[in-house]
């Protein structure tokens, strides 16, 4: 039973990948700036799962000491979000994923400082691997450069938000603490741009296109992918979670090249790097699995 569970834990957390994948689509597509697309998705999103908990009528109520945590956790995911989209704006769709296979790498190193557990060879070894393909996309893809540095940045926040989700998921149901953190960083974003003067008639004069895209933002993309995912880490490692979501490039540039079209298309070391990354997530499910199996055993 406990397999089964796994199982479909796993097979479930790529169903949600390729949901991210997509994700960087609608961002690409969207005509709305950056912080203003994170404050739409974070207040519709934070919405909506309110909703949600009210029709199951379950009670919101946390510890103020939990409670300050999330917020801090949803300042964390609202800055990453800023900075995912700003890559997609000045560079591309897959561009910004590409650079996301470093999310394995920066956990190799803070999981194991935060979790307090030793250091896998095998996490280090691939997050060197997937380096090693970084630095193939980046030799000829220098160009964007501006975007590069974003998307690292944005991901070196969301690996951050990830581990610190780890631990507060062991204690508090998923829906209710992304709420929390939701309308935290809904709140974060919304006094960032009332200083910066940003509320006014057009903020809130969206085409019927973007609006419908918005929406499929709010709910499918985030209110449902992200409690799920954060669900999913309840039986695998924010490691195994970071480093399947290196697939994520994989499905984007897929639906990105189809969807968008030749804007998209990128030169054949950048796929070369990409296949590197695809190689080491596909390999590190195997080691995993091997290493379940002999512990069973035993």
């Amino acid at each position: 039973m406990q397999e089964n569970n796994y199982l479909k834990s796993y097979l479930n957390l790529h169903f949600i990948v390729f949901i991210w994948g997509f994700t960087a689509v609608l961002g690409a597509l969207i005509t709305v700036g950056d912080t203003s697309l994170v404050w739409y998705r974070m207040g519709l999103a934070g919405v909506f799962l309110l909703l949600y908990l009210v029709y199951k009528k379950q009670s919101i109520r946390l510890p103020m000491k939990s409670v300050v945590k999330l917020v801090l956790v949803g300042f964390l995911i609202a800055i990453h979000w800023i900075y995912f989209f700003k890559a997609i704006k000045v560079s591309n769709v897959a561009i910004t994923l590409a650079m996301f296979s470093m999310g394995s790498f920066f956990a190799s190193i803070l999981e194991p400082l935060i979790y307090k557990r030793k250091v896998l060879w095998y996490e280090v070894l691939f997050g060197l691997i997937i380096v090693a393909g970084l630095f193939i996309i980046m030799q000829v893809e220098i160009k964007y450069l501006e975007g590069i540095i974003y998307a690292l940045f944005s991901v070196f926040i969301g690996v951050l938000f990830t581990l610190f989700n780890g631990k507060l998921i062991q204690q508090h149901d998923s829906t209710v603490i992304t709420v929390y953190e939701f309308f935290a960083g809904f709140l974060f974003v919304s006094v960032y741009l009332l200083f910066d003067s940003k509320f006014d008639a057009a903020f809130f004069q969206l085409s019927g296109n973007d609006w419908m895209l918005v929406l499929l933002l709010a709910s499918i993309c985030t209110a449902y992918a992200f409690t799920a995912s954060v669900q999913v880490m309840k039986r695998l490692s924010p490691y195994t979670v970071m480093l399947t979501t290196n697939l994520e490039p994989v499905y984007g540039i897929l639906l990105a090249y189809f969807i968008i079209g030749e804007d998209e298309k990128m030169s054949m070391p950048f796929y070369i790097g990409s296949v590197i990354i695809l190689i080491t997530v596909i390999l590190n499910g195997v080691i995993k699995n091997r290493i379940k199996g002999k512990e069973q055993l035993e």
